[in-house]
């Protein structure tokens, strides 16, 4: 899978107030959430889209499988 790199600066600003696309990054990989109602307004409980979710992950409800059904959009890199 050919996938583009992203900047955690660059994901920052899919955060879904600067721009339309919400985006949360996981173990390195870029998901697009922006079809979830769940991450409207780029906020999910607690949680804030543009960010690297993998600490938190830990002390969410749901298992690291609630990401397959979003789609891959690139790799998060330093």
């Amino acid at each position: 899978m050919d996938l583009p790199n992203y900047t955690a600066r660059q994901l920052a600003l899919r955060n879904g107030q600067d721009m339309d696309d919400v985006w949360i990054a996981y173990k390195g990989m870029i998901y697009d959430v922006s079809r979830s109602r769940l991450w409207r307004k780029g906020m999910h409980y607690e949680h804030w889209a543009g960010q690297d979710l993998t600490p938190e992950l830990k002390d969410a409800p749901h298992t690291e499988t609630v990401f397959d059904k979003f789609e891959v959009v690139g790799r998060l890199v330093d």
